[in-house]
């Protein structure tokens, strides 16, 4: 028996349906319309708010549908001969998250105990790391898109994806994932 042949009973429905009858799903998909008035995704997208963070004077966003959250006062398990800016391990549910400080690998000589800051962990499990943070994340809403990025440091040039201002204050769009890609790559 074909399936053009075959007839079948939708469990839901309980109408019995011709198999020739159904639409691909990329044509059934393509025949659905939004209701009136209903608010698109993208336009939703630009109300939800994002997440920025501060490293000494720079301030990030968190990238969009990253899972992360702040660990304060972390026990930081240092590594011997690691450079400066790699603190350490982090022993987070029982996975080892490897904590770089962005201020000292900027150079800046007044880089605070890591005692006394945030431990920003973006990602879980294996692709988790932290980073060192001023203060907890905050929610920013309604910013607008810059047209040209101020000048970054030499390390974070191919990481800042664009930038946003909210307040007079303009918001760079990290990639923590090729970053930390890049600094693995150095210190191998």
């Amino acid at each position: 028996m074909t399936d053009e042949v075959m007839d079948t009973t939708m469990p839901s429905l309980g109408t019995p349906m011709r198999v020739s009858e159904w639409l691909p799903p990329a044509d059934a998909l393509g025949q659905f319309e939004l209701p009136a008035g209903m608010a698109l995704v993208a336009a939703a997208e630009e109300r939800r708010a994002r997440y920025g963070f501060q490293v000494a004077e720079l301030k990030l966003l968190i990238k969009p549908g990253c899972a992360s959250e702040v660990v304060r006062r972390p026990g930081i398990w240092s590594i011997p001969g690691a450079a400066p800016w790699l603190l350490g391990l982090l022993n987070l549910r029982s996975n080892l998250v490897p904590v770089f400080d962005l201020s000292r690998l900027l150079g800046n000589a007044d880089a605070r105990q890591a005692e006394e800051r945030l431990v920003l962990v973006f990602d879980q499990g294996e692709r988790a790391v932290g980073l060192l943070i001023d203060d907890y994340p905050r929610p920013l809403h309604d910013m607008t898109r810059l047209t040209s990025l101020p000048q970054l440091p030499a390390v974070l040039q191919s990481h800042v994806r664009g930038g946003h201002m909210k307040d007079e204050a303009a918001w760079l769009e990290f990639d923590h994932e090729s970053f930390f890609d890049d600094l693995a790559q150095s210190a191998a």
